[in-house]
């Protein structure tokens, strides 16, 4: 049985670490022949054509109808379209406006329609293949879908709301027991999108995390097998009065569980997604005023006799009517390599502004407290190698206070490259930032759950990264496959931080 000091969530965690003595004995070969299909297809219902709504022309549509399906065809496009074509196989591998671990693209994203009268009421499947929306099932089940997301307030007045789920054996093809991790960051670049991608099109996502996975697997004719949901978000249209709704809770607790039998290896995905269900109980009553823990962040590491620096800078400028934004995330790519070369302490400070300060984009239209499930568990840490104006070391990010405190002083360049696993990213980037958690503490606010929570919102902040970063003229590269332990020895993070997720960032070579 189970070691009773361990949940699921930490059992996990420590079975799926990368161990600099075991990680070449567990490589398998791929056989590309069995990697599933990235595209979701089905035989049944009818399709939504959204392309003819993609238009640069300010002019083309000026009747209400036209003007809605314009703004729906921009918000699934730059969220999770396709934006690139890599003729390397056949078929072609396709990239997406969301980076995705090793191009996979685990995550599937739904629509459901209350019903309006452009939009029947029912269920669609957004086809990233040919920008289509697939109705698949046309009847009314918005009632369902308050029942399982508890009665969340958000669903009285909306009409639409988008659910994104994973296909696992995607990523787990790939990265075996530890795509979890993968397809939870993945999940996070996708709601960074989305949320971003509404404020091009005058909606507000409200994030919701806790909803009964059985009745939303039934709603949406999930085989609970192969694809779960991680995520729901009801979609307020900024153009409708009734629909500025104010912000609730977007996370709920669930067990934590210690009783578990010896799980083999290629289990263990699976099983702790299974754990970290919320139980199908309609009788259960949610008090979804926002948690006092999201409201109470407190800036830790502040060290008597450490450097402190402050990162107060001018926002990031996105265009008028954010244009620079959207051709941003049409843009973005992975960086390949790096150069070496220093960034500047003012990108740096851009970076962390945009991605942990929202509340100084407000006057570019920009949500200023876009939804997590609890940024105050996620904490950020920063190897500098080589930033102009800024000592190398590492530094932990203070984002309350808005400052870099130093807690180690010495260049890790040859560190990185060992603990991003031989990658030549983490030895070449000017900076690389680290997310991590407390995991135990995490646990102890909301159960085994919150092992799906952090990765979402690490992959979230990490999306913002990504696409400032781009804006800036910037490379940058999110790293998922590092040496875990290793990481908080070389360092010098606290042992209790499970490092979460690595962005590395740099000038491309």
């Amino acid at each position: 049985m189970s070691d009773i000091t361990a949940s699921i969530a930490q059992h996990y965690h420590e079975r799926t670490k990368y161990n600099p003595k075991t990680i070449n004995a567990k490589q398998q070969p791929l056989n590309w022949s069995q990697q599933p299909l990235p595209f979701k297809e089905y035989k049944i219902g009818g399709s939504i054509d959204l392309k003819p709504y993609l238009t640069d022309d300010p002019t083309a549509f000026d009747d209400p109808a036209g003007l809605w399906w314009q703004r729906l065809s921009r918000l699934f496009l730059c969220s999770y379209g396709l934006t690139g074509r890599v003729p390397t196989a056949d078929p072609p591998h396709y990239l997406r406006s969301a980076p995705s671990a090793g191009g996979l693209y685990p995550a599937e994203l739904y629509l459901i329609s209350r019903g309006t009268p452009l939009l029947p009421a029912g269920l669609y499947n957004y086809q990233a293949y040919t920008h289509s929306l697939r109705h698949f099932w046309e009847s009314d089940v918005w009632t369902k879908l308050q029942t399982a997301c508890y009665w969340h307030p958000v669903l009285e007045n909306t009409q639409i709301a988008l659910v994104t789920t994973a296909v696992f054996q995607r990523s787990a093809w790939r990265y075996h027991d530890r795509a979890y991790r993968r397809i939870c960051l993945d999940t996070g670049h996708l709601l960074g999108n989305i949320e971003l991608a509404c404020a091009l099109t005058d909606y507000r996502p409200h994030l919701l995390g806790g909803f009964m996975d059985e009745a939303m697997q039934q709603l949406l004719y999930l085989d609970a097998e192969q694809e779960g949901a991680i995520a729901m978000m009801p979609l307020a249209d900024l153009l409708e009065v009734k629909q500025n709704l104010s912000l609730v809770r977007t996370a709920l607790p669930a067990a934590t569980q210690r009783d578990y039998p010896p799980i083999p290896d290629g289990q263990i995905l699976s099983y702790l997604h299974q754990a970290t269900q919320l139980p199908l109980d309609t009788t259960v009553k949610v008090n979804w005023k926002p948690a006092a823990t999201q409201a109470q962040r407190v800036d830790k590491y502040n060290f008597p006799f450490c450097l402190k620096v402050s990162t107060l800078t001018q926002p990031i400028d996105w265009g008028n009517q954010l244009e620079k934004l959207e051709a941003t995330m049409l843009q973005r790519r992975s960086t390949r390599a790096y150069s070496g070369a220093a960034l500047t302490f003012e990108e740096l400070t851009a970076l962390l502004d945009f991605t942990y300060q929202p509340q100084h984009y407000i006057d570019q239209s920009l949500d200023g407290s876009p939804d997590y499930f609890d940024l105050s568990l996620v904490e950020t840490f920063i190897a500098v190698s080589s930033v102009t104006g800024l000592e190398e070391g590492c530094y932990y990010y203070a984002p309350k206070t808005q400052e870099l405190r130093q807690i180690r002083f010495k260049n890790f360049r040859q560190e990185l490259h060992f603990l991003c696993l031989g990658q030549d990213l983490g030895r070449d980037a000017g900076a690389v930032l680290f997310h991590t958690a407390d995991l135990k503490a995490a646990i102890a606010a909301y159960g085994d759950r919150v092992y799906r929570y952090l990765h979402t919102d690490a992959g979230h902040l990490g999306q913002r990264l990504n696409l400032a970063a781009i804006q800036l003229g910037l490379g940058v590269s999110g790293i998922a496959g590092f040496f875990d332990d290793q990481v908080n020895e070389v360092l010098g993070i606290p042992i209790d931080e499970a490092v979460l997720y690595i962005t590395t960032l740099g000038r491309s070579a």
